[in-house]
């Protein structure tokens, strides 16, 4: 069940007074009240984001040999209705950001990070899937233009574990109609953790409805033709939210239909005498609508699949036979600690631009036994590398 973000009678508009339209935002763009990230460039045009804090460039201040978190005089400063009307007032130029998870390991939000350089193509068609699937989101153009948010909002903080199993569902059942969106849009969440690391506050959002980038017609809400809403507060104030319940449900079927996650996971902790059983039991899962009665598969120096006739959920399935949760990132994230860099999917495929997709030699057992559960033969050519020297 889904929410509006106001009580009916109640609608922020254009017009309405500066302390409603704050009101409005920090109802739904609520992270960490205690501290917030802003935004800094250097006279080398080098930018980034800091925790605000009110001893920042004073006497005791040692950035940047000492870490904002490390540092015995942080003075974080909290956030207040002056705070965000810097951030949407152009006259300040002040960007500031969101840290979405909690101190109890909740969000009020999760949000989808696309900046490819086909990032419209996808933005469409995760927006498509979250209708598919009833859920409300808004899109918004990032400050630069080159990119895009899609915001999720909750009726209640829920652990950030849940919130970031929903946001993989809508990746995964995006990939079935558009695999180009990849494996690594699963590290573009937010939250971007399940848990908190050692004196970290997790990763950072920026906010949007920015003052001088949305006077460029950046950092502000677009509809489906990526057109800005006339009118951005009465569109935020519409939006709806999606109650505990609700995500729980979607997450429980998702599950059940194996589309949580498009990868498979490998336990390193246990010893198993047919690794190959037990990589990916998606691959058992049938797939749906026009399939071609054969493909051709060859085998080099890698394993060749041409895309040609293949739709995309079977080329998305493909692709999640050669991927696997990676284990270290849940390693490193049960002890707390920071898991930048460190890819939460493994993908041992290549999506080759104009034709292929290839794999090493090891997949070719999973491919073929996909193949025959879905009615399809395989018509294998050997096709070794001729070396010249």
């Amino acid at each position: 069940m889904a929410t509006n973000s106001q009580d009916d009678e109640i609608t922020i508009h254009q017009y309405s007074t500066p302390i409603e339209k704050i009101t409005l935002f920090r109802k739904l763009f609520r992270g960490r009240e205690d501290v917030f990230p802003a935004r800094w460039q250097n006279k080398t045009g080098k930018s980034s984001y800091s925790p605000a804090c009110g001893n920042e460039w004073s006497a005791v201040c040692k950035k940047p040999q000492v870490k904002c978190s490390d540092c015995t005089y942080q003075h974080f400063l909290p956030v207040t209705d002056e705070v965000i009307n810097k951030h949407l007032d152009a006259k300040f130029n002040q960007t500031l950001g969101v840290y979405p998870m909690l101190q109890d390991e909740t969000c009020w939000f999760v949000a989808i990070d696309l900046d490819k350089h086909d990032w419209k193509t996808d933005a469409k068609a995760v927006m498509e899937t979250c209708e598919e699937m009833g859920v409300p989101a808004a899109l918004e153009r990032s400050r630069s233009g080159q990119g895009g948010h899609i915001w999720i909002f909750f009726e209640e903080p829920i652990a950030a574990t849940i919130a970031r199993k929903l946001g993989f569902s809508i990746i995964s059942k995006t990939m079935q109609s558009r695999y180009q969106i990849g494996l690594d849009s699963y590290d573009r969440l937010f939250p971007n953790q399940d848990t908190l690391p050692k004196g970290g506050f997790g990763n950072l959002i920026a906010l949007p409805l920015q003052g001088v980038p949305r006077k460029q017609g950046n950092s502000v809400f677009v509809d489906n033709e990526l057109m800005p809403f006339d009118d951005q507060w009465r569109f935020l104030s519409q939006m709806r939210k999606l109650s505990s319940d609700s995500v729980e449900k979607i997450v429980r079927d998702a599950a059940a239909n194996g589309e949580v996650i498009n990868a498979g996971f490998i336990n390193l902790e246990e010893e198993d005498e047919r690794p190959w059983d037990s990589v990916h039991k998606n691959s058992e899962l049938i797939l749906r609508g026009a399939l071609p009665s054969s493909i051709e598969i060859v085998l080099s120096n890698m394993v060749y699949i041409s895309k040609d006739g293949l739709p995309s959920n079977m080329i998305n399935r493909l692709i999640g036979l050669a991927a696997f949760q990676n284990p270290d990132f849940y390693k490193t994230q049960a002890m707390r600690l920071p898991t930048y860099g460190k890819p939460r999917v493994i993908g041992c495929e290549s999506i080759l631009r104009f034709r292929e997709v290839a794999y090493n030699q090891f997949w070719i057992y999973l491919i073929t036994m996909m193949l025959n559960r879905c009615f399809m033969t395989s018509e294998i050519k050997d096709s070794p590398l001729k070396w010249s020297l």
